[in-house]
C-alpha cells in the first residue's frame, strides 16, 4: 500500500508539472485543498477513492493513469531471419525490427541488400521521416535527383514522402536498420 501512495503522489506531481500547474491552480482545478495534494504528493496522505476522483476529473485524466507504475519496460528483440519479406530473387530482404509505437510514432525495419540489388520506395505519407543507418557495406541512395552515399557506420535522414530509391553498388551485403517516423 506504500508503493502505492508513493506511486500515486509522484504521478500527481509528474502530471502537475508536464502541464506547468501550480499547486494552487491544481486546487482550483479539482476542489482539493493545496494542503491535501501537498500532503499526497509527497507520500504523506494517503488518498480516499473520493479525492481521487476529484483528482483525475479536475485534471482530465484517469484513476489509472494516477495510479499507473511507469517504471521501464525493458525487453529484448532478436529479428528471425524468417520473417523478413524476399523480393528481387533473394537480393532484397526486409522485415520489422521494433514495430510501430502509437506513443513514440516510428517502427526500425531491418533491410538486407545483395550485391547489384536496387529498390525503388514509393513516397510515403505526408510529414514521414526516414533515418537510415548502414550496418555494413555501402549504400547508395537516389533521392529525388541526387545520389548520395553511406557506407558502414554512417547514416542519412530524409523526408520519406518523396521518391527515394537503395541501391547496392559493391561487392559486398549492404545490412541497413531504418527508424521511419510518423509524425501524426
Amino acid at each position: 500500500m506504500d508503493n502505492l501512495i508513493i506511486l500515486i503522489g509522484n504521478n500527481l506531481s509528474k502530471i502537475r508539472k508536464e502541464r506547468g500547474l501550480s499547486l494552487d491552480q491544481v486546487s482550483s482545478l479539482t476542489r482539493v485543498s493545496k494542503g491535501m495534494l501537498s500532503q499526497i504528493e509527497k507520500g504523506q496522505k494517503t488518498p480516499s477513492v473520493t479525492i481521487l476522483w476529484k483528482i483525475a476529473s479536475g485534471l482530465k485524466v484517469s484513476i489509472s493513469e494516477l495510479m499507473k507504475n511507469n517504471q521501464s519496460h525493458i525487453e529484448i528483440i532478436s529479428l528471425d531471419k524468417s520473417e523478413l519479406l524476399i523480393e528481387d530473387g533473394g537480393r532484397y530482404r526486409s522485415g520489422s525490427f521494433l514495430p510501430f509505437d502509437a506513443d513514440t510514432k516510428f517502427e526500425v525495419l531491418k533491410m538486407e541488400l545483395e550485391p547489384g540489388c536496387v529498390h525503388r520506395s514509393n513516397p510515403h505519407t505526408k510529414g514521414v521521416k526516414e533515418y537510415v543507418l548502414v550496418s555494413t557495406g555501402c549504400l547508395e541512395m537516389e533521392i529525388e535527383d541526387a545520389v548520395y552515399k553511406v557506407c558502414s557506420g554512417e547514416a542519412i535522414v530524409f523526408q520519406g514522402d518523396i521518391y527515394h530509391t537503395y541501391k547496392n553498388s559493391g561487392n559486398e551485403l549492404v545490412n541497413t536498420f531504418i527508424l521511419i517516423y510518423y509524425p501524426s
